[in-house]
């Protein structure tokens, strides 16, 4: 009888397996992952992979009028001639060594290059939210949240608390949240924002109750705007783990940032397309200077804001890694709590190394999710072999999604060190050409040297077989993970 049933699986498997080739084919990696998803899965594995395997890069999700599109386009092509013709000078004269990064994402991302932002660090819970609790307290005119994940507890409550006074007040205010990454929310979370005239959103819903199709693809963003000239950008989400609060956890590391600019004005669109997206109450899409306000800030820093998604066919964020690594002379310092590079990835670290330059990877010392941690140890031993050094956090959680070249420049923002971060969640990385701000963020990398032990090759090598094992086996469905 089983023989049978074995049979018939085997032979519905067959087509479903072609099938799978024939929609993967661009992708090797993941076609082979999900194969495996077939092997171990008979049938079951291909309703496994409609709904997590969709592709969106062919849907147009965002739907920007051809008025908005032709001068956002102009806006872009403007800058590009400028770059071409070498007009712009640079408050960092390190700033040029990068010039070519900066058309690329300008090119391929529309990340307009601005260079009059002032940038705060935070790498504590408490001193980013207290700061941000200060910026709501004074907004005047909007404030607009995108949070990956909100927790219903004290931090979540409290914040909550803070933007219903605020909209009371007549503020308006906007929450975005991901279904996925907020899954434990109640429905009457949101209720006391909503009566004092706020608004929330859920982005990707589920429309049928314990049943997400798009499951697979999350909004892992964290945003706030604040009247449009204030912006926060980097790992923290809302909840009292975030404040070190957790028993399993305990201190929680994470890097955020505090930009005012016109950066910020980036930021801004970004949000407004997500919420058009998630909210059937949509932002009017035309230029509103209360929105977009002309900026007269003092700083002096450059900044791209750069984003990704499943809906682009580039991996923005995963090419301004590709960059940072290949220009690198010197240092390259990366923070992240899951590493699950892909080919060009893992080659580009393994030649930085090769040709003398220090690379230093910083990993949590505990996981939080186990699979992907097992993956994320299967690429080290070829890396520690190439001369790459690797330090794993030991004082809490390591959740910073930070990389520094030369301590001239650096990137911080939601996006971690692995193929889901570069292909299926939507993220934002604000790309920073500034030495000092980039110097301090080396500083902060190095602090936390004294919080690490080195992941020696003797002790990589000397892994127990099980480990070694579960490494292998995770490491080969690691482009769906």
């Amino acid at each position: 009888m089983l023989q049978n049933v074995y049979a018939v699986l085997t032979i519905i498997n067959v087509p479903l397996a072609v099938t799978v080739i024939l929609l993967e084919r661009r992708n090797v990696s993941a076609t082979w992952a999900w194969l495996m998803v077939l092997l171990f899965f008979p049938v079951l594995g291909f309703g496994i992979y409609l709904i997590l395997g969709q592709n969106l890069s062919n849907l147009k999700l965002y739907n920007i009028n051809r008025r908005n599109r032709q001068a956002i386009l102009e806006l872009i092509d403007s800058q590009r001639e400028h770059f071409r013709n070498n007009d712009i000078v640079f408050n960092d004269p390190e700033a040029a060594n990068y010039r070519d990064m900066m058309y690329m994402n300008l090119s391929s991302g529309y990340a307009l290059y601005t260079q009059n932002n002032e940038i705060d660090i935070f790498t504590e819970g408490n001193d980013k939210f207290e700061a941000l609790f200060r910026d709501i307290e004074h907004a005047e005119n909007h404030i607009h949240l995108m949070y990956y994940t909100v927790q219903n507890d004290k931090l979540g409550a409290r914040l909550v608390e803070a933007l219903a006074r605020k909209a009371a007040q007549g503020v308006q205010v906007r929450f975005l949240f991901d279904d996925i990454g907020s899954s434990g929310l109640p429905r009457h979370f949101f209720d006391g924002l909503r009566r004092a005239g706020g608004e929330a959103a859920a982005f990707f819903p589920s429309r049928i109750p314990y049943v997400n199709i798009r499951v697979n693809y999350r909004n892992h963003r964290k945003l706030v705007i604040v009247d449009g000239k204030i912006g926060y950008i980097g790992g923290f989400n809302v909840g009292d783990e975030y404040l070190g609060l957790d028993r399993r956890f305990g201190y929680w590391r994470d890097t955020h940032l505090r930009i005012r600019g016109g950066g910020v004005l980036h930021m801004q669109a970004l949000f407004m397309l997500d919420w058009n997206l998630a909210s059937p109450h949509k932002l009017i899409e035309r230029y509103d200077p209360v929105l977009f306000p002309d900026l007269k800030s003092g700083g002096t820093v450059g900044v791209q804001i750069v984003s990704s998604g499943p809906n682009q066919t580039t991996e923005q964020i995963k090419n301004v890694y590709l960059k940072l690594i290949h220009s690198a002379k010197d240092t390259i310092f990366i923070q992240t709590p899951y590493f699950i590079p892909d080919e060009s990835l893992l080659t580009a670290l393994k030649m930085a190394a090769l040709s003398g330059v220090d690379v230093r990877l910083m990993l949590p010392g505990r996981p939080d999710h186990k699979m992907v941690y097992w993956a994320s140890f299967s690429y080290l031993g070829e890396l520690l072999d190439a001369g790459m050094k690797c330090y794993l956090y030991e004082k809490g959680f390591l959740h910073a999604k930070m990389i520094v070249a030369d301590g001239k420049v650096a990137s911080v923002g939601t996006a971690n060190v692995d193929i889901r971060s570069f292909k299926l969640n939507f993220e934002v990385n604000a790309v920073i050409y500034d030495t000092g701000t980039a110097c301090r963020l080396k500083g902060v990398f190095e602090e936390d040297l004294k919080l690490c032990r080195e992941l020696t090759s003797e002790e990589y090598r000397k892994r127990p077989r099980l480990q070694r094992f579960r490494e292998s086996c995770t490491r080969l469905l690691s482009p769906i993970l």
